[in-house]
């Protein structure tokens, strides 16, 4: 709690004397949105104190150094339409898999590489793109970067680019490097890459690792590595589009299904029938409302920043985009063989006005079943979304999930056939995304949404578990009030219809009555 308060302290500094010392003299040397983001992003600011060891002298310099470069490079900007095609096609950089620890991986593929002065600023660019278009992504999760320097020799080494390369990692991307693989080296480039170790630093070189096919698998598993590194990824660089994390369908509660748009079948539907019973109360207890998570996500935040459980535990989160609300924010926890915890809940909640279409996709869909994993939800309604693993399976902190949402017309139906027509047609600039990482848990149990043997998974005697207690029954007691407030108000209808009808059959006796006398 006091590292938390020491760490808050630095950061106000760090943005008070930055405002103070540096902005009056260099705005126009700034992108605002840099400036912008500083003052609002805590993360962002802790990266760059966490780089510089907390020393906010140091840590203000970087900003300066780091804002100055972003803004010469353009670096808000930089889009795939700003860039030579032919680079993006090449291959020579791109994104794809994760390390043994759950880092993506960022691979330079050296023997594509070829010195081009004339392009040099483009191929600079094209790095920045790309750390820029990661760090956006995956809110600034550091990643490790891989030389395959496979069948390259001396022509290909340009160091005014590797510099460059090690550069924005030491410089301008705060706490964004966990590692450097480099594969394969020549004997030959031995003396260029000493070199490169003076510029990394001393507390930067316990960071290169220089591996071959041997033992390159103690860093990256064999399922994220190409057959000449020795590994079974059958992978292979295309442009366009983007390479992402090969987000597929997953499987659905009952078995595989064949495409992303086919819906369960009538015996699927009674199949899902017979388990409702078991299934109650997990939905009674996490149907949860927009109100409830508006309500809630001030002291969800208090949490999350204020309290640091041990054990990995982590405070319930959501992630609040501009459709859907999600929960947890960031990543899924599972136990591991031994724990048994096989299931975890994901809540959507649909915070437009209209229907809100959405998919569940996943980077191992042979391992996960996932309830629904392509339907829509109502305006202001929430929605649970079970993800289990299948068979004897077990997660891996490679694992992510990719949730993509999409809000429809009042026209459009959520039909089976009417959300396929609608996947096929919405444009690409107006769907939201966002990922989720997997945790491992072995041997406590976290305190994010988990549901284990169809049962939801409640850890107690900690304040973060009395929190999600005390929250589960403040959502009760809401729904049980609006019920007795509807109760009473049909209760008051019925009473003001009786009179009524007891008014108008009076009235009639009256005019018979009257007509007799």
């Amino acid at each position: 709690m006091a590292d938390r308060r020491d760490k808050a302290a630095l950061v106000s500094e760090t943005r008070r004397r930055f405002e103070a010392e540096y902005l009056p003299d260099k705005s126009d040397k700034y992108d605002s949105r840099d400036v912008e983001r500083l003052q609002q992003d805590d993360k962002w600011v802790e990266n760059y104190l966490i780089w510089r060891q907390d020393v906010v002298d140091d840590t203000l310099k970087m900003i300066d150094q780091s804002f100055q470069w972003r803004k010469e490079y353009t670096v808000n900007d930089l889009t795939e339409s700003v860039l030579p095609k032919a680079l993006l096609e090449n291959g020579a950089l791109f994104l794809h898999g994760y390390d043994k620890e759950g880092y993506k991986l960022f691979w330079v593929r050296v023997k594509l590489h070829v010195k081009d002065q004339k392009q040099q600023l483009e191929k600079k660019k094209l790095v920045a793109f790309w750390l820029e278009h990661y760090a956006k992504r995956d809110h600034g999760k550091p990643l490790t970067v891989v030389f395959d320097m496979a069948e390259s020799g001396i022509s290909h080494i340009d160091l005014d680019f590797v510099r460059f390369i090690v550069n924005c990692f030491t410089d301008y991307y705060p706490n964004f490097l966990t590692k450097i693989v480099i594969f394969e080296m020549p004997w030959i480039m031995n003396a260029a890459f000493k070199i490169v170790k003076g510029w990394l630093g001393p507390d930067a070189i316990s960071m290169l690792k220089f591996t071959n096919k041997s033992d390159v698998q103690e860093y990256i598993s064999g399922e994220y590595l190409p057959p000449h590194m020795g590994g079974t990824d059958s992978f292979k660089y295309s442009y366009p589009p983007l390479v992402d994390d090969d987000f597929q369908t997953p499987l659905c509660e009952n078995g595989p299904i064949t495409s992303e748009d086919e819906h369960e079948s009538k015996e699927e539907i009674d199949a899902d029938a017979k388990e409702t019973g078991d299934l109650n109360e997990e939905q009674s207890l996490n149907q949860k409302k927009m109100n409830s998570i508006e309500q809630n996500s001030k002291s969800e935040e208090s949490d999350k920043t204020e309290f640091k459980p041990k054990n990995a535990k982590k405070a319930l989160t959501t992630f609040k985009g501009p459709l859907l609300h999600i929960s947890p924010a960031e990543e899924l926890y599972f136990g591991s063989k031994e724990t048994g915890e096989k299931k975890c809940l994901i809540v959507l909640t649909n915070v437009t006005k209209n229907v809100v279409a959405f998919k569940v996709r996943t980077t191992a869909p042979e391992k996960y079943r996932v309830k629904p994993s392509n339907s829509s939800c109502e305006p202001g309604t929430s929605l649970d979304i079970i993800v289990s693993l299948h068979g004897g399976f077990a997660a891996s902190l490679q694992d992510r999930f990719l949730i993509m949402a999409a809000e429809m017309d009042q026209s459009s139906g959520s039909g089976v056939q009417d959300l396929s027509q609608f996947w096929k047609e919405v444009p690409r600039t107006k769907v939201m995304e966002h990922r989720l990482r997997c945790h491992v848990i072995e041997s406590s149990k976290p305190s994010t949404l988990t549901l284990k043997e169809n049962a939801f998974n409640i850890p107690a005697k900690t304040n973060e578990d009395l929190h999600m207690q005390l929250t589960h029954l403040l959502q009760i007691n809401k729904r049980l009030q609006e019920q007795i407030d509807r109760c009473l108000w049909f209760q008051q209808l019925s009473v003001v219809l009786s009179l009524l009808s007891i008014t108008v059959v009076a009235f009639c006796f009256y005019l018979v009555y009257n007509q007799r006398g």
